[in-house]
């Protein structure tokens, strides 16, 4: 397993060593040892959770703001394009965004540390994700970017106008939004 930074600090692309043969694959997707050697801090984590969307549904760009989540977050089915928005104002990286394809073929994780908005567009007819956050949901903490923002100028890389959510659909723009210090 290797970690390749992005241009947001702390937020790494993580590829797993696959063994594969005529057989099918095998490769360790998930070692808590690895992980905190990787990252550099003791991670632990409390919730998994999983979602199936149709081509072109977009989620996001979610963040708690109290109670942030970290999350490491893989496609196990299908394509999706994963954004982060690093939203923490004393960031030297702060409003600017990441963007990577993780899909079941390539088997890449990312690692979204605490301060990030969070979103992701499947880009397959289906796509199945799974992520695993370092704390629990808490509905009434959860805030939303807009997903199309001019001012975050994300490339979600569609061809046609996404479906969203009625509370994406009413995230707040960057300026607008409730951050972290």
């Amino acid at each position: 397993m290797q970690a390749i930074p992005t241009k947001i600090h702390d937020v790494l692309l993580i590829e797993p060593k696959v063994f594969g043969d005529e057989r099918g694959f095998f490769y360790e997707s998930f070692n808590q040892k690895k992980f905190n050697t990787l990252t550099g801090h003791e991670v632990a984590f409390v919730q998994d959770n999983h979602s199936r969307s149709v081509k072109n549904v977009l989620r996001g760009l979610h963040y708690q703001i109290q109670h942030p989540q970290g999350k490491l977050v893989r496609a196990v089915q299908g394509t999706v394009l994963d954004v982060v928005v690093d939203i923490r104002r004393s960031s030297a990286t702060f409003g600017q965004h990441v963007a990577v394809e993780l899909s079941a073929d390539n088997k890449r994780m990312l690692w979204i540390p605490p301060g990030m908005a969070h979103g992701f567009v499947a880009l397959s007819d289906t796509a199945e994700f799974l992520y695993k956050t370092t704390d629990y949901w808490y509905p009434e903490y959860e805030r939303s970017l807009l997903w199309n923002d001019p001012a975050l100028a994300i490339d979600w890389k569609l061809q046609v106008a996404p479906t969203v959510s009625g509370k994406d659909a009413q995230g707040k723009r960057l300026a607008e939004a409730e951050l972290f210090p």
